[in-house]
C-alpha cells in the first residue's frame, strides 16, 4: 500500500453551502480505514506558475492509502467537489529517506 495526496479543487466561484460539511464527514467516513490524514482546508488561495488555470482554486487536501493509483482514483471519484464541477488531483506520496 502507499500513501496518496488528495488536492480537492472547486471552481473559483465556488461557494459552500449549508449541507457541505455533513456531504465531507459523509465522505470521509465512507473512506474507512484508507482515510490517513484527513487534512485540512486552505481558508486562502494564491498561486505562483500555472496550478490548473483559473477557473479553479483549491479548497483542501486529504491523505488516503491505496494499492496503486488507480485504486486511489476510485476512491477519489465521489468526492463532494465533483458534485460542485471540481476535482481531485491525485499523486503519490514519495517517501525521502532520513525524514
Amino acid at each position: 500500500m502507499a500513501n496518496y495526496v488528495f488536492s480537492f479543487r472547486v471552481p473559483s466561484d465556488y461557494a459552500p453551502h449549508a449541507g457541505t460539511p455533513a456531504e465531507w464527514r459523509a465522505w470521509f467516513g465512507s473512506l474507512g480505514s484508507a482515510l490517513v490524514d484527513v487534512g485540512n482546508a486552505v481558508t486562502e488561495y494564491a498561486s505562483v506558475g500555472e496550478v490548473g488555470g483559473s477557473g479553479s482554486r483549491m479548497v483542501a487536501y486529504s491523505v488516503v492509502s491505496a494499492e496503486d493509483m488507480e485504486s486511489a482514483l476510485a476512491l477519489a471519484k465521489d468526492c463532494p467537489v465533483m458534485r460542485v464541477g471540481g476535482g481531485v488531483e491525485v499523486g503519490p506520496v514519495m517517501e525521502v529517506s532520513g525524514s
